[in-house]
Formats: structure tokens, C-alpha cells, sequence
């Protein structure tokens, strides 16, 4: 094995082979230089980026040491740490002390580990065992090629793809890697696998695609020349066009899936789950002209949700990655980690992730503020805004953001969308001092030396460019449950606000799942029709009673309309509750919230230059 040279110590090592790949195992492999006695070895309990205490201790087993071929006793202290508790007898103290372990790797979300016979995938946080007090030595993980099972599936053709600086690696990417410390090892995940794989460079920056399960019609060309402009608008947003960014090399790793979605941001690359029918596909009947341009995206269009994602996730290279909560200067991987400001480092990452897509060209207008308004139209929904301040919100995503059940809804709010609304509410109100949220992202880039920062260095960036504080924006709107005066920004800078008839499930405050046949609540909203009379997540609605003494069965929401039960001003409704039948009197609302719709009115001639900027062009 190569030494790394970077300094720190002799690098820690981590062998992993894919044991079984039926039986969804890996074999890990730790080995220890210049052991001691009383060593302690610790899993994370969480992966940063995502704010949940996960236990992938859990999916560990066979945890056992040797040195020199020597049992070495090993004590298991609690849920995710283990100890030498002495060196072997008889053997060199000097000699490495070897940690193996088998880790079970099911799970297809990009947070923890997954192996079968036709991928791979892992986090470090799942696989690699932390030696406390020894993280800022440098760690070396060597990957090794498959084999074939027994039962003969040829994985002969398998290629790797990671973050990770190759140390000695062959011509499928399989071998050493080196890290210069723990949290870069275990920010870099591994994807395995017979995947698609394209490159490009951006601004002299070498980027790198994988694509696992991409079916027959997928148009890698059109992924790449679109990410392209991604990272060039978000390189131009942070640097302006002749700056580089914070690293050397970019990797994008994408499962396409059945219905999975999702992404987890690293310091160098980002690991993304979606859909297969968004990936962007060949049309199916060529044009003559091959210099056609593809046809528009639109807000419907599953590949605009994909690229969303990308830019999401690669606006997170700069916003959480370096530039980051000062309760994240130093990762705690043995606990909670809580910080007050996840609504700014995602919320306002989801404001700039579609509002980038205009900047670069991919979307119009007309399609942004269809997004924007899906995303208003979601928090106004939400009866837990009222409930929960975004700060509170961002402190509780440990206990409650991710752990989501039938009273989410009436309790919470979520600092993704509350949080873009507070970012969209901020970069008007600049923009009304001829400033912009753009330059307060790299004021404080510039400020905090794209390192820690605290919510006082976003005030008194705030205060600089507006030309006058905005702490009472930022009480108002972070701080407490009032209402964002997103509706009366957006009309001062040229668009219009039209208001509609909500859908059906909103006008009763219900959210229902309709499959086979049957309809089931989902969530009772609070202060609704249905929370009036006195349905409950999890009832399954069989019938309706029409106020002309007919019985209905029913088996979608869309059969009250049928019914023209939208115009009677009440009706009993039928439900099944743990297999009791309940009949309940619903009287249907007559002022429920209306849905906003948006559009941009033609700019008046005498309009202010700095409002018109927005939303197409980087201030």
C-alpha cells in the first residue's frame, strides 16, 4: 500500500469488499497504526445535510479486532462506539491492530448504503468507523473490485465513482483513494455499478456525471449542456465570471428510480435519487434540422423538478458546505447537532434554486412564477405556520421535520418553503434600496471567510445594503408566526396576483391518498371542514349522505362534485374508524382560502431598473 504524504500521522486505512452482494453486505476492514489500549471507535449516528439522528449502528455486525493474527478483546460501550480494551498478548505492540465488520446496505435513499447485484452505493457515515481523537489523520479507503457471486451474475463491468482523491486506482476507477482527514473521507460518497458516465468542464473545472438505472430513451447530451449552464450561472452568482470555485473537481451521482427523489449536498459532489421518467429524453421523431433546440421546459415537466435538484444541491457547495451555521464549525456525529438557521442555509438555497434555472436559461418567467406560486400556495396551506416560527422550525428538524406523521401538517412548518418565502421577502425589499439578496450572499461569503456565521452577520450585512436595519423584518418574519407580505412585494415588483378556487381536498382541509378503490385521510387539517366534523387521519370514507335522503358510496373526493354536494350546505358523511363506522355531519365551507396564480405584467416604461432585474438576471 502507497503512504500518503499528507501530514498527520500514518494514514488510517479502510478496506471495503462487496461481500454479498444478494445478501446486501459489505465487509469493512479498519486498520489501526500505533494502536493503544483504550482506543474507542465510533459510528456517526447522523450524516451531515441531514438533520435526523439515523443509528446506522443499527445495520452493523460482527464487530472484531486482531493484531498479528492475534484476538484482540473489544468492548462494545453503547449504541455506536466500541474500545480495544487491550492489545494481544505476546505480540509486537507496534503491529496494526485490525477492525473488520460486516454493514447490511438496503436502504436506496442517498443518506445511508446500498448493494445488490446491479449497484452500489455508500456514505462513509454508514461504512467507516471513526477513531476518536485521531480524525485529522489522514484516512486511505481502498475499494476493491467486485467478484462474481456464486450464482454467476457478471459484475465483471462494474465502474466506481467518488469525490475522493485517487491514490491507485485502475481503469474502472476501483482502488485507493486518500482523504487528509475523517469528514472529508466520510463527505464523499461511493457509487458502483454498470452506470452511465459523462464529463464536462466549467470554467477550467472539471465535473463529472453518473447516471445509475437510465432507461433506453435517456439524452445524457442534454443533462450535460444543461447542467453546464447551471454551474456556470452559480459560478458567476458567487464569483462573478472570472473567479474559481471553492474546489478542484465535481462529481454528480444520480440513481434514477421508479418514484424515488431527493439529493445530499458534499463538499465536491452531490449524490441524487430521482424519478427515471425525469430524465431529460430523446424525442421520438427526429427532426430534420439537428440544431433544433429542444422544446421548453415547463413547471409541470419532471425534468424541471430533476434540474431544480441540481441546482439545488450545487448552490449547497457554497451555502452549507463552506459558508455554514457556526453550531456546524465542528460536526458532532455523536448527537444532535441544533442550529436556529437552517432556514437560511436551506431555505434560501431553495429560493436561488429555480430562480437560477431563469438566470441560466432554462426556464421563463412565466414557468418561475408557477413554481413560486406552488410553493406559496403550500405554506398558506399549512396550518402549523401559525404554530411554529421557521427558526423554531429549523432548532426541531431533529424531532420533528423528518420524522413526519398525521399532525405534521397542523404543527410545523418547513424551513425549505417558509424559508425561500423569507428569502423572496428579503430580495424585494433590497431591491427597493437598490440592493439585492445576491450581494448579501457574497457579502457574507466575503464576511465570514466562507466559514462559520451567525444570524448577527446576516443582520448587519442586511443593514449595509439596505442602507438601514432590517432587524424588525427579520423578528417578524423569522421569529414569530406573522403572515410574509409575500403577496404585496411580489405585486410592487410587476406581477400579478390573481386568486382561485382552491381543490377540492384544500376547500375541506383534508389531505387523502386515493388508491384501489379506496379513499383514507391522510392529514385532518387544523380549523377545517373536516376537523369541524370531526374526522380523523386515518378514517377511510365510504359514503356520503345527499341532504335528499340518497346514500352514495364513494370512492374518490372528485365523487362529491358528481354529487354537486359542493353546493348543499351540508351532508353526513360515513367513515370507517378501526372498523366501526361513524357518521359524521360535515357542513361545507363557504370562505375557504383561495390558491394564488402569478404572472409578470409588461414592465411600465417609468418602472425603477433595479426592479426590473428581477427574477431574469444575476444582481
Amino acid at each position: 500500500m502507497t503512504v500518503s504524504t499528507v501530514t498527520g500521522g500514518t494514514p488510517l486505512h479502510y478496506r471495503v469488499e462487496l461481500l454479498d452482494v444478494h445478501a446486501h453486505l459489505y465487509r469493512v476492514a479498519l486498520t489501526l497504526p500505533n494502536p493503544q489500549t483504550g482506543m474507542v471507535l465510533s459510528l456517526p449516528v447522523w450524516i451531515p445535510g441531514s438533520y435526523m439522528v439515523r443509528e446506522f449502528a443499527q445495520h452493523v455486525q460482527g464487530v472484531r479486532a486482531e493484531q498479528g493474527g492475534v484476538q484482540v478483546a473489544l468492548t462494545q460501550l453503547d449504541k455506536h462506539r466500541w474500545q480495544v480494551s487491550d492489545l494481544a498478548p505476546g505480540v509486537d505492540p507496534l503491529v496494526p491492530v485490525v477492525v473488520t465488520c460486516e454493514v447490511y446496505a438496503f436502504d436506496p435513499s442517498v443518506r445511508t448504503a446500498w448493494l445488490d447485484a446491479s449497484r452500489g452505493f455508500f456514505n462513509g457515515t454508514s461504512l467507516c468507523l471513526r477513531v476518536v481523537g485521531r480524525e485529522h489523520w489522514p484516512h486511505e479507503l481502498t475499494v476493491l473490485a467486485p467478484v462474481a457471486p456464486a450464482t454467476g451474475t457478471d459484475l465483471s463491468t462494474w465502474q466506481l465513482a467518488t469525490g475522493l482523491t485517487p491514490l491507485d486506482v485502475d481503469a474502472r476507477g476501483f482502488g485507493t483513494y486518500t482523504a487528509p482527514d475523517y469528514g472529508t473521507l466520510i463527505d464523499s460518497p461511493v457509487e458502483m455499478g454498470n452506470f452511465w458516465r459523462g464529463s464536462l468542464d466549467v470554467r477550467g473545472i472539471p465535473h463529472e456525471w453518473v447516471v445509475a438505472g437510465a432507461g433506453p430513451a435517456f439524452d445524457p447530451d442534454r443533462l450535460l449542456a444543461d447542467t453546464r449552464r447551471i454551474c456556470e450561472a452559480e459560478m458567476d452568482f458567487w464569483h462573478g465570471a472570472s473567479s474559481s470555485p471553492p474546489f478542484e473537481r465535481y462529481v454528480f451521482m444520480l440513481a434514477a428510480t421508479h418514484n424515488g427523489y431527493g439529493g445530499l449536498e458534499h463538499h465536491n459532489s452531490t449524490a441524487l435519487i430521482c424519478p427515471r421518467s425525469d430524465l431529460p429524453r430523446h424525442t421520438a421523431k427526429p427532426t430534420a434540422d439537428a440544431t433544433t433546440p429542444p422544446a421548453p421546459l415547463t413547471h409541470k415537466d419532471g425534468y424541471t423538478s430533476l434540474l431544480g435538484l441540481v441546482s439545488h444541491e450545487y448552490f449547497h457547495t457554497w451555502n452549507v458546505k463552506r459558508l455554514r451555521p457556526a453550531e456546524f464549525a465542528r460536526y458532532d456525529l455523536d448527537q444532535e447537532n441544533h442550529t436556529e438557521l437552517l432556514w437560511f442555509f436551506e431555505g434560501f438555497t431553495s429560493y436561488y434554486d429555480d430562480l437560477l434555472l431563469v438566470r441560466a436559461g432554462l426556464i421563463d418567467t412565466t414557468n418561475y412564477l408557477q413554481l413560486l406560486a406552488k410553493t406559496i400556495n403550500q405554506v398558506a396551506q399549512t396550518p402549523g405556520r401559525h404554530v411554529q416560527t421557521v427558526a423554531q422550525a429549523s432548532f426541531d428538524a431533529w424531532t420533528k421535520y423528518y420524522r413526519v406523521q398525521e399532525n405534521t401538517p397542523n404543527a410545523t412548518v418547513s424551513y425549505y418553503t417558509k424559508g425561500s418565502l423569507v428569502a423572496l421577502c428579503l430580495d424585494l425589499t433590497l431591491r427597493q434600496h437598490g440592493s439585492s439578496l445576491d450581494h448579501v450572499m457574497r457579502a457574507l461569503w466575503q464576511r465570514c471567510a466562507a466559514g462559520p456565521m451567525a444570524e448577527a452577520d446576516l443582520r448587519a450585512v442586511l443593514t449595509e445594503q439596505a442602507g438601514r436595519s432590517l432587524d424588525s423584518e427579520i423578528d417578524a418574519w423569522v421569529h414569530s408566526t406573522a403572515e410574509l407580505p409575500v403577496l404585496a412585494l411580489l405585486a410592487a415588483h410587476g406581477v400579478s396576483v390573481e386568486h382561485e378556487a382552491p381543490p377540492l381536498a384544500q376547500q375541506l382541509g383534508l389531505r387523502v391518498t386515493e388508491a384501489h378503490g379506496t379513499l383514507t385521510l391522510k392529514n385532518v387539517l387544523r380549523g377545517g371542514a373536516a376537523e369541524h366534523a370531526g374526522m380523523a387521519a386515518g378514517d377511510e370514507w365510504l359514503a356520503i349522505e345527499h341532504p335528499d335522503g340518497s346514500t352514495w358510496r364513494i370512492h374518490q373526493l372528485d365523487d362529491l362534485l358528481t354529487l354537486g354536494l359542493d353546493t348543499a350546505p351540508h351532508c353526513t358523511a360515513w367513515v370507517s374508524r378501526d372498523r366501526r363506522l361513524h357518521k359524521l355531519r360535515l357542513t361545507w365551507p363557504v370562505d375557504a382560502p383561495k390558491v394564488v396564480k402569478l404572472s409578470m405584467r409588461a414592465p411600465s416604461p417609468h418602472a425603477e431598473p433595479n426592479k426590473l432585474c428581477w427574477p431574469a438576471a444575476i444582481a
